[in-house]
């Protein structure tokens, strides 16, 4: 005849524990001994054991003499991962090509059973603020971070968190972070030179401050030293700033076409690319005979233009699959910080033609 096992009380504050761990009530550390000896109502020597039999099963490691212990792969490998996205801009701002990634790979996540959510504020509602945005990571605790076209400096706080993250489009070049995006600088340089071909001088490249700021991206350093090259004096005039809202936009354009006005303009996303038309169409200047103009990104909705837009193509479906690769590898435990990019081309347009002598 057997002998019934009666649990210990530490076996019994183990179980729970465990339940805990695969609910995802905890996410990186587990709470002290003291913290836990009171929520439970037990002894610290009892929670001590049970961290032990815990630790023996590899779902928790010891830090240290008087440290919390730390969450292991193998525990997390128990449960459902919970990821954050902290998008740039609103959803339903984003551009229309941006926005159906953002969508894709949210579909591809939760179709894996993890749980996928959205920070409630974007970067630009939060001034592009790193202490502020990080702060309400903070608030929002996850398993891992998807940061969309995040600024230099918030990746580069990213590079020294615990929590995994993944730069989807961004300024990560350089960065030991994990990141996809579009390679677009020898398309920005091909539109640039084809500009130049067609006799511009005054040509404006719009870009959000994260691009900008504390110094041109990359992709716009190169723009300038493409005008340098040609004998042009590249400064504030051919990379403005403005401020991120409509109104703002409108601002810049006022005032860009005030007194010396591009001949063409380069534009990053598709609502500054639709209220630029929108404002020539105003001044009742045409394109491409008063302005030339050239998008960056690649909507839809330009296969419906008659004479086509000047715009720069690459293939999103890499990108999506790279994000939900990097996801699963979480799930794993094997976090990579690899960055990749996706080839992108120039695709001449009706909106380009020869600088106006007007």
């Amino acid at each position: 005849m057997h002998r019934l096992h009666r649990n210990s009380i530490a076996e019994l504050c183990a179980e729970h524990l465990r339940k805990g761990l695969r609910s995802g009530r905890w996410r990186e550390m587990l709470p002290g001994v003291a913290r836990l000896a009171a929520e439970f109502d037990v002894s610290r020597d009892t929670i001590r054991a049970a961290l032990r039999l815990l630790e023996a099963e590899g779902l928790l490691s010891a830090q240290g003499l008087g440290r919390c212990r730390s969450i292991t792969a193998q525990a997390i490998g128990h449960r459902t991962l919970r990821v954050g996205m902290l998008l740039h801009d609103d959803l339903s701002d984003e551009q229309n090509k941006v926005g159906q990634v953002l969508l894709q790979i949210e579909r591809d996540v939760r179709s894996k059973d993890h749980e996928l959510f959205y920070l409630p504020k974007t970067q630009v509602q939060l001034g592009h603020d790193v202490g502020r945005i990080t702060r309400m990571l903070g608030q929002h605790p996850a398993d891992a971070w998807i940061l969309v076209a995040g600024s230099y400096e918030l990746l580069k706080w990213s590079t020294l968190q615990l929590t995994p993250c993944f730069a989807l489009y961004g300024r990560a070049l350089g960065l030991p972070v994990a990141s996809v995006g579009p390679d677009k600088l020898s398309a920005y340089v091909s539109a640039t030179r084809r500009l130049l071909e067609l006799g511009h001088r005054r040509i404006v490249l719009i870009a959000r401050k994260a691009r900008r700021l504390p110094i041109p991206g990359k992709i716009e350093q190169a723009f300038l030293d493409e005008l340098a090259l040609h004998g042009l004096s590249a400064g504030d005039f051919n990379l403005p700033a403005w401020e991120e809202t409509p109104e703002g936009f409108h601002q810049l354009l006022e005032s860009l076409f005030r007194l010396t006005p591009p001949t063409a303009m380069i534009i990053s996303e598709t609502a500054q690319f639709i209220a630029t038309m929108e404002f020539l169409a105003r001044r009742r200047l045409h394109v491409p005979e008063q302005v030339s103009l050239v998008a960056t990104g690649d909507d839809p909705a330009f296969a419906w233009c008659h004479s086509g837009i000047a715009h720069i193509k690459s293939d999103s479906k890499p990108m999506v699959r790279h994000v939900v690769r990097w996801v699963l590898s979480v799930k794993k435990g094997l976090p990579d910080r690899k960055p990749s990019v996706v080839p992108a081309q120039f695709i001449d347009g009706g909106s380009i033609g020869p600088a106006w002598k007007g």
